[in-house]
């Protein structure tokens, strides 16, 4: 693998991924960093570039990134950052002193040459469907490309219009961007904001751009004297240019757009040394004022720079705005629109960031990024990162520079302009605000007050023509740093979980991960390395579909980084505690989570965040929580507490571990302290106890769905155990355990239930037990006789006739008898040890009962000694008597039997060995003197050593009697040598002598290495080797380790070093002084020249590295098992590498990580090989030349030649040439032919593939046969083959002319696909622009939505018999038609009966008996119709609005009765259609319930909608006669033609509805009574439907001139003439572009009444109807070629549902959805009552109970009304809308269906248009039918309050008096079947119910009014 170029940052190594060890040679430079494991940061994914990276930018909808780099452009799939093109832009030949090739005029004398091409702009307009990429060369020159396939270009430069000749290009069309690599550039696409004229479309498009001077006079201006020099002066520093690709390309980039100036920011020529700008980023801001109209700002961040070699100068942080403010344009055709003028609302302040006044200030701005607001900080905020730049421009080059992170408010920022503004123009102050006279465009050098003016809002906010402008706030807006570090580069930020995130990259390649509470204190910090040494680009930005990912761009990468890594913490403790914003624990699934990787996260209680503390983690107690093993337990009680969601209802069990689980159950919500119940673990599955234990400890678990989610312990004991575990104790122990236990005296034994010690007393204190007093004795010899006496504490409770015996520690016991009541007697008690002395334990035993013990709490011992052992000579003997032990010396160590002490005296002492032999001359060595009779007791040494005539003062702590004494040596004058005395009664003297000598240090080597530490120094010097204690000591603090001297050397390994730099190396001996000092020196880690030798460099798992130079080393790298990132230790001498930098810069990071984790090795797949045309064998003659040819798969390994071999067995093949994709390789030398097969092996490090086999040479007679096998088949190939052809060329002929014809016919098939996708592609956006309607939502009154729901087509019924009032004239001179009914109150005049006729008859329909028996009556009528039996049912509904809970009694009741009839016969088919009276009250019925939920909720989605298709409608061509349409939803009505039609913007004035003039969009094929709908709808807008103007009703004029004006019309004597038919005029027939027309009312109709009822044998608008008549008249070969199949234009169907869809799933979405403030009570009941009777009938198909409720609701009342919009919005319902609509009701209805849909290729598109959406609607109806049964059920009572509501709201808006008289009109019609009925009845009969139905009779009769004829 080659080295990068010198200078180069590098790249990650890239290595393959194997399953066999791999050491290629790996060149260590600077490795990619991997994560560590407790990183809160993850790097998923990494895109390098060879070449530096530039821009990056992201297109969310379309999954990419499109990354740029020098001389290349990538685009990338988000995920994966897997590269899909690549496109290079550079080098190209080029001099920054010639114009562009791109200006032909211009000519160039300079000579160029290749150039690398810097890209400085790289920005998206989805608008268009353009990336614009601009780069340094030509000037700063822009392309664009296509969004999706940055390959292409999709306007090509000199731009062509329509073929035209190629426009004008000027030096502003290519002079954009800076044309130096140093030199800044930001650009921002600006895109009209939806509404205003032209942000329907991309005409308004425009692109800011800020650009760093380059020209004459800046220091990136090449050194030239020529004149022409002065023709790159005119580039602005800022320009606002036109991007629109679709409207005038003569006008593309440029910024000469009239005024020119106001599009422009320039700085004098004079003054551009001064005012050097240095751009940092351009971004978007829509403001914070909260004002209704808030306009929308561009903001510059930016530096002017300080003034290079000036001292004096200071750089300074500049913010800039530019408001844009979107207008009606003034350019031809008023397509496009213009920002807000540039100049006159640009305003700049400086920014401070900073401590305290005097204190620190970073003066420079590195990067910025504006935060919306969040949870944690409600304001927008602006991050920034500054640095503290030096004076005069020199910055630190070197070193990087200390930086900070400040926070500015947007509130402060507007503030701050709004008062500068009126400083400089209402109260003028020089201090705060002034002009900027560097601008060329300045309107005047100073600020003043204008009279008598009022600045407005905007005015403050933006500016205006009228006031100075531009202006700079002179004070910065301060803000002290919350956050300092070294080296940041870039800024994002995020605002999570009350929590803000802000994450900075740094200049040496970190990312750092900072978490911000509401008062900006940092809570917690982490960092990763992305790459290391690569500085991080200064945008950041967060993935658009994914915040959880984070774009990170350094100097040759591409990263997406996740913001946290949760997983690592394995506790909610640890989860929480990290504080990290982005982790919470998920409660459900026990893991630390990102919030939305936990299912149902958005709940309360399934995750908590950090924000809430640890003390929310899930937690549980367990009562009881210590169990008697005793006792049994049928359950226990868990409280859980913490964040944990309602476990109600859930499968919950009790984990015991060991497969053990019990039954458990909740029977609350209470979400604070939620409380299971669990059995109890069985008996038999107890644990078992441990052996030392009198309890064992059971973890338990809370299961849920299989998963255990909180944990605890309890206990089980046993007091029984307590005196087993604890004999010696056993009653204290019992009675002072933390369980109930109790101690029974008598039996002496400690239970869990005080009733088993009887009647005896028992103890309830510890210190009430029975004890042993402990008392010293007095040492015993072995073997002798003795009597102990034992006394006793607490003995009130035990009787002296206890017997017990003594006992010490072995299986015999002594006699042990009661001296008296609190003292024993242990007698004769002999007691032994082989050892110099041991110690007995003295214990009281219960007799008989071995296991049972009077308790000795503090233990009671005796020592018992052996003189004979253990003392070797008169001294150890002697000396034991400080002991107590009776010992003497007598031939040996024996017991003195004689009571008295006697005197013995010991010989001389005698020394044996002293070390050290040497020490220095300070004296403080520890000299240690070993030998015999060194004294009996430390007293007799303490002054009595020497060492010549120098004391030696002996160590109390280390001296052993008679054996060792170990003293320090006191200082000597100068050296000398003698020996060692010990004067004890008698003097010893040593036979060796010690020496005090002067050691010296004479050199150190090597003296210099790495800062890491591990270098092995040796230090030479003389006698070296003295003393006892020596410390090589580096800047008197730390120690040199692992120490190695001889008496010339000292070997040790050096620390690591704090610092670079030298340090002074010390040698001390006992420490005292240090001698030999020296000073080494610690390079940087990378000089590793100096390690040549001596030095080991290891990259784990300990691959020995090889040092090249003084920066490279060359390492094999181990194999891998996966294709993935590894991390990589790298030691130098054993020490781990760890980056100094990082070190100083992170002094927080925790240190318990392996610091060579930033490191990490790529590996890849392994390569792979093959032969030239994959064979497995080839076949070589020997002696005949052999090249192999291998082919080789793609890899972005980037191996070399030299590290390839191929071997033809063990022949190496030379290899010759090595590309991407094939290697060629030579033998030179004869193969060996002893093998008839040799395989071909080809090895990559220690990768080896064999590829093929080669077969070497062959029999001549092999050779011959198989030629004449061959010669054969070839002739026979021949023969057949003329066969072939003679027969084929006939068909060849013909399929030529047929493949002609089908060539042609796919081209245009072609072009009308693509046309069709590419509407599809911007139809959403345009639809979404223009959609912007600003009156509300033209709802209908209630009543007259029931009367048109109730009573569709029966109004006419009821004109005949009533009067209808009169209707007032509009002021326009039309008649306004009112919403009217005969059934609405007050609104007719209605001729009534007497009311006692009709009192009586409400009250016979108020009685359920009568009303059941009296539809029951009417339906078995043949000749009811449905029509009548409709009529009826919302007669009465209206009759009974007043008492809707008796109405629905009496529905429900009816509905039984259907259900028995239905359950019958064929259940599934109930109320499927309306055919009879129950059937259209529970349509009623839903429409009055669900009449608030539709105005509520629905209304607005669904209005939309219908805006929506509207507005889709028109944007195409529509045929006046026939209705068809460019766009629609139904094939029925898609107009087949390729119409071109072109929009026309038309100035309308109209005296109506509330408006004068408005600006209207129109197509040029539309008629002119299309028109005039248009212009209708644009000036009506605000105003119901049923108000407008008719169309018939208004004339156009059109003034073609001031003096000349006509009456627009459809047809009259200008109208063409075509084939016998007149064609209807149209705007293009009138030649109208753009103009001013007048609108009015007419004094008489027109002819035309509607255009459908035209005469299609004599009119015709957009085609003839007989078009396909007249073309099959013509020639097939004229005609094959021209015609285009009608099928194809079906893709328009494809593109309006794609830009209608958004706005159906909204619809679909509210329909199906449940409001929780206002859930739906009367669907939740209906259902119910569904499902009761589905029961009742023990009815269990679940499908025959969907489709119940499927024919209830959705197909019952959502179908109405999605099709008849007119029943809820004041609208016209047009026949093409009609048409859409049923498409999209036939999608619901599908949704609600629940068998499948078999579709092919015949079926009706209405049906496949939307076959791929249905079964995700169909989740959303399932979904939502069981969350209406998971609601809680209603009461009957709640029920009735809830429609006693209902009737309560619309009390007065009904004639119930005419409703009734209407029902009664029934009841005499069929008067004798009521009567039978009745009879037949019992009920009914019983009560009387016919007689009073006669009485009805007669009373109506003689009063009723006589209307009309019976219906």
């Amino acid at each position: 693998m080659a080295p990068p170029a010198t200078g180069g940052a590098a790249r990650s190594p890239r290595l393959l991924g194997v399953t066999t060890p791999l050491p290629l040679p790996l060149l260590l430079l600077l490795l990619t960093p991997l994560l560590a494991g407790s990183s809160a940061l993850e790097i998923q994914r990494r895109f390098p570039s060879p070449t530096p990276t530039n821009n990056f930018a992201l297109d969310g909808p379309g999954g990419k990134v499109y990354l740029a780099a020098v001389n290349r452009l990538y685009q990338l799939s988000g995920p994966n950052l897997s590269l899909e093109v690549e496109e290079a832009v550079g080098p190209v030949r080029d001099n920054p002193l010639c114009h562009a090739p791109q200006l032909p005029q211009a000519s160039c004398e300079h000579p160029k040459m290749l150039t690398n091409n810097y890209n400085k702009i790289l920005q998206l307009d989805p608008g268009q469907g353009l990336v614009v990429v601009c780069g340094s060369v030509y000037q700063g020159f822009c392309q664009l490309r296509r969004l999706g396939n940055i390959s292409a270009v999709a306007v090509s430069f000199p731009p062509t219009a329509d073929g035209a000749e190629p426009v004008a290009v000027f030096p502003s069309m290519l002079n954009v961007a800076a044309n130096h690599p140093n030199a800044s550039t930001v650009g921002l696409v600006l895109e009209p904001p939806s509404g205003v004229l032209g942000g329907a479309s991309p005409g308004g498009t425009r692109l800011l751009v800020g650009a760093t001077y380059t020209g004459l006079g800046s220091q990136f201006f090449p050194p030239n004297q020529s004149l022409e020099d002065h023709r790159f002066e005119n580039t602005p520093e800022i320009a606002i240019r036109s991007l629109d690709t679709r409207g005038d390309l003569a006008k593309l980039f440029t910024f000469d757009l009239n005024p020119s100036d106001d599009n422009i920011l320039k700085i004098k020529q004079g003054v551009k040394a001064q005012h050097k700008l240095g751009f940092v980023r351009a971004f978007l801001h829509p403001g914070s004022s909260g004002m209704p109209a808030n306009p929308a700002y561009a903001y510059l961040a930016l530096n002017s720079e300080a003034k290079a070699g000036d001292k004096e100068s200071q750089s300074h942080s500049l913010l800039a705005r530019i408001c844009l403010g979107w207008g009606p344009a003034g350019g031809p055709g008023g397509a496009a629109a213009e920002t807000k003028k540039l100049t006159e609302s640009y305003i700049q302040l400086k920014l401070h960031c900073g401590g305290q006044a005097g204190g620190e200030v970073f003066n420079r701005l590195v990067s910025v990024f504006p935060a919306a607001p969040g949870p944690s900080r409600p304001e927008d905020l602006l991050f920034g990162v500054f640095e503290r730049a030096a004076p005069g421009g020199t910055g630190a080059a070197t070193t990087r520079a200390q930086s900070a992170l400040c926070v500015f408010r947007f509130r402060d920022i507007e503030g701050a302009i709004r008062a500068a503004r009126n400083a400089c123009f209402v109260d003028p102050s020089p201090d705060v605000v002034a002009v900027l006279e560097s601008v060329v465009q300045g309107t005047g050098p100073a600020c003043e007050k204008k009279r008598n003016i009022q600045l407005q809002p905007e005015q403050l906010d933006c500016g205006a023509a009228h006031l100075q402008h531009p202006l700079s706030i002179l004070q910065p807006l301060k803000a002290t740093p919350v956050f300092r570090y070294q080296g940041l580069t870039s800024v994002a930020v995020a605002s999570v979980n009350n929590y803000t995130v802000v994450f900075l990259g740094t200049a040496n390649g970190r990312l750092l991960k900072i978490n911000l509470n509401g008062t900006m204190d940092m809570m917690s910090r982490k960092s990763i390395t992305v790459a290391y040494g690569e500085a991080v680009h200064h945008i950041m930005q967060f993935d658009p579909i994914d915040p959880s990912y984070l774009y990170v761009m350094t100097s040759y990468q591409m990263a997406r980084v996740k913001v946290a890594v949760c997983d690592q913490y394995t506790t909610c403790t640890d989860c929480l505690a990290a504080e990290d914003a982005y982790c919470g624990w998920c409660a459900m699934e026990t893991r630390c989570s990102l919030q939305h990787e936990c299912a149902n996260s958005t709940q309360p209680h399934f995750w908590t965040s950090a924000s809430e503390g640890i003390q929310r983690c899930p937690s549980m107690t367990i009562l009881p929580s210590e169990i008697n093993i005793h006792k049994a337990y049928s359950g226990m009680i868990i409280q859980i507490s913490g964040n944990m969601p309602s476990l109600s209802g859930m499968e919950m069990a009790c984990d015991y571990g060991n497969g053990i689980h019990t039954v458990a159950k909740v029977p609350g919500q209470d979400f604070s302290h939620q409380i299971a119940f669990c059995n109890f673990l069985p008996r038999d599955k107890y644990p078992d106890f441990p052996s030392d234990q009198d309890h064992v400890t059971v973890q338990t678990a809370v299961q849920v769905n299989g998963r255990n989610i909180v944990w605890a312990n309890f206990t089980i004991y046993d007091c029984t155990r307590t005196g087993r575990v604890y004999p010696h104790t056993a009653c204290t122990s019992c009675l002072s355990t933390r369980w109930p236990c109790f101690w029974c005296i008598q039996q002496h034994t400690c239970v869990s239930n005080v009733s088993e010690c009887g009647n005896t007393p028992n103890l309830t204190d510890s210190q009430g037990c029975p004890r042993i007093l402990p008392m010293p004795l007095a040492p015993v010899p072995t073997g002798g006789l003795q009597n102990i006496h034992v006394s006793l504490a607490n003995t009130d409770f035990i009787s002296q006739d206890l017997s017990l015996a003594c006992n010490f520690g072995s299986d015999e016991n002594f006699e042990a008898t009661w001296v008296n009541a609190s003292e024993i007697q242990c007698s004769n008690v002999v007691l032994h040890t082989p050892q110099r002395s041991q110690i007995f334990p003295v214990n009281l035993q219960l007799k008989g009962k071995p296991d049972r013990f009077i308790d000795s709490p503090e233990k009671m011992t005796v020592e018992v000694y052996n003189c004979a052992m253990g003392s070797t000579d008169c001294s150890q003997c002697m000396g034991r008597e400080d002991l107590g032990h009776r010992c003497i010396w007598n031939e040996g160590c024996r017991l003195n039997q004689n009571p008295q002490p006697v005197t013995t005296t010991c010989p001389a002492p005698e020394i044996r060995k002293i070390e050290p032999l040497s020490g220095p001359l300070e004296g403080g060595t520890l000299l240690t003197i070993r030998g015999k009779n060194l004294g009996r007791r430390f007293s007799e040494v303490a002054h009595s050593t020497w060492i010549g005539g120098v004391a030696c003062e002996p160590l109390e702590s280390r001296y052993i009697v008679s054996e060792e004494i170990v003293c320090w040596t006191g200082p000597s004058p100068s050296p000398f040598s003698d020996v060692i005395t010990v004067n004890v009664s008698k003097e010893g003297k040593s036979r060796e002598r010690y020496s005090y000598v002067l050691p010296v240090v004479y050199s150190m080597e090597p003296d210099i290495g790495p800062k890491a530490g591990g270098t092995r120094v040796t230090i030479r010097g003389s006698d070296l080797g003295v003393g006892s204690e020596l410390h090589v000591l580096v800047n008197d603090t730390k120690q040199c380790l692992n120490l190695v001297r001889t008496d010339s050397t000292i070997t040790c390994t050096m620390p690591r070093g704090e610092l670079l730099a030298t340090v002074r190396v010390c040698v001390r001996f006992e420490h005292k002084s240090c001698i030999g000092a020296h000073s080494p020196t610690l390079p940087p880690p990378h000089a590793f020249h100096s390690y040549h030798t001596g030095t080991d460099l290891f990259l784990s798992p300990f691959q020995l590295c090889k040092v090249l130079n003084s920066t490279l080393i060359t390492c094999p790298s181990p194999g891998a098992t996966a294709n993935k990132s590894a991390p990589v230790n790298f030691f130098i001498n054993g020490q781990p590498y760890e980056d100094e930098q990082v070190a100083m810069e992170d002094p927080g990071e925790p240190k318990n990580l392996l610091p060579s984790s930033r490191f990490s090795l790529e590996y890849l797949p392994d390569p792979q090989f093959s032969t030239a045309k994959r064979e497995k064998w080839i076949k070589h003659h020997p002696g005949e030349p052999l090249t192999l040819v291998i082919h080789k798969e793609h890899d972005n390994l980037g191996l070399e030649c030299r590290e390839y071999q191929v071997k033809i067995g063990q022949t190496s093949c030379e290899i010759q040439i090595v590309s991407d994709r094939v290697i060629h390789c030579s033998v030179n030398e004869s193969l060996s032919t002893s093998e008839g097969h040799l395989p071909i092996t080809i090895q990559v490090g220690n990768f080896n593939q064999t590829i093929a086999t080669m077969q070497l040479g062959e029999s001549e007679t092999a050779i011959t046969v198989s030629v004449v096998i061959c010669s054969v088949l070839l002739l026979l190939s021949i023969v057949g083959l003329f066969v072939f052809c003679t027969k084929s060329r006939r068909a060849e002929r013909y399929w030529q002319k047929t493949l002609l014809q089908m060539e042609e016919m796919e081209s245009q098939i072609r072009e009308e696909i693509r046309k069709g996708f590419a509407e599809l592609q911007t139809d959403m956006t345009d639809l979404t622009k223009e959609l912007n309607r600003s009156q509300g939502i033209p709802f209908l009154e209630y009543k007259h939505f029931v009367t048109r729901t109730f009573f569709p087509k029966c109004s006419s019924l009821y004109e005949e018999r009533y009067i209808l009032p009169s209707q007032p004239l509009n002021s326009q001179g039309g008649a306004q038609v009112q919403e009217t009914h005969p059934l609405l109150l007050g609104e007719w005049k209605v001729s009534m009966p007497d009311t006692e006729g009709i009192a009586l008859f409400s009250t016979l329909l108020n009685n359920k008996h009568f009303l059941i028996v009296f539809v029951h009556a009417l339906e078995q009528q043949k000749d009811f119709a449905v029509r009548d039996r409709c009529n009826l049912a919302s007669l009465l509904t209206i009759a009974l609005h007043g008492k809707l809970e008796y109405y629905t009694s009496i529905m429900k009741d009816l509905l039984v009765d259907l259900i028995d009839a239905s359950a019958s016969k064929n259940p599934k088919l109930m109320l499927r259609r309306t055919e009879s009276v129950v059937e259209k009250m529970l349509t009623n019925w839903m429409s009055i319930c669900m009449y608030s939920y539709l105005r509520e909720t629905v209304g607005e989605p669904f209005f939309l909608l219908l805006c929506a298709i509207k507005q889709q409608i028109n944007k195409g061509s529509i045929d006046a006669i026939t209705g068809k349409a460019r766009y629609t939803l139904n094939e029925e009505w898609l107009l087949r033609e390729n119409i071109e039609a072109k929009p026309r913007n038309l100035n309308v004035s109209f005296q109506g509805c509330g408006m004068d003039s408005l600006s209207v969009r129109a197509m040029d094929t539309d008629t002119l009574t299309q028109v005039k709908e248009k212009i209708l709808e644009a000036f009506c807008k605000n105003v119901p439907y049923s108000q407008w103007p008719r169309v018939e009703e208004v004339d156009l004029e059109w003034f073609a001139s001031s003096t000349h004006s006509y009456i627009l019309r459809d047809l009259d004597d200008t109208s063409v003439v075509e084939d016998g038919r007149k064609k209807l005029n149209t705007l293009a027939h009138y030649k109208v572009k753009q103009a001013h027309l007048s609108f009015s009312l007419s004094a008489c109709s027109p002819f035309l009444a509607s255009m459908k009822d035209l005469d299609t044998e004599k009119y015709f608008h957009l085609v003839l109807p007989t078009d396909e008549l007249i073309e099959s008249k013509k020639s097939h070969k004229q005609s094959h070629r021209k015609k285009v199949l009608p099928e194809i234009y079906l893709t328009r169907l494809l593109s309006t549902k794609g830009t209608l869809q958004k706005f159906l799933d909204d619809l679909f979405k509210a329909i199906l959805s449940i409001r929780e403030d206002k859930p739906p009570l009367a669907i939740k009941y209906f259902f119910d009552f569904l499902e009761e009777q589905a029961e009742k009938r023990g009815i269990t198909d679940p499908d025959t109970l969907h489709i119940w409720k499927t024919n209830s609701l959705p197909l019952r009342f959502w179908v109405n009304i999605l099709k008849n919009p007119q029943f809820v919005f004041d609208i016209d319902k047009t026949d093409h809308i009609d048409a859409c609509l049923s498409v999209i009701a036939q999608a619901f209805i599908d949704a609600c269906s629940i068998s499948d849909l078999q579709l092919g290729k015949d079926s009706p598109t209405n049906k496949l248009l939307y076959a791929k959406e249905i079964p995700e609607y169909r989740k959303i109806v399932q979904r939502y039918y069981k969350q209406i049964h998971d609601m809680t059920p209603l009461s009957e009572q709640e029920m009735n309050a809830h429609l006693a509501e209902e009737s309560r709201k619309y009390r007065n808006e009904f004639n119930t008096k005419v409703a009734m008289a209407e029902i009664y009109k029934y009841a005499k019609r069929y008067r004798p079947q009521i009567m039978a009925a009745l009879e037949t009845n019992a009920t009914t009969r019983r009560t009387q119910l016919q007689h009073k139905f006669e009485q009805v009779i007669a009373l109506m009769e003689d009063n009723i009014y006589e209307c009309c004829s019976e219906a």
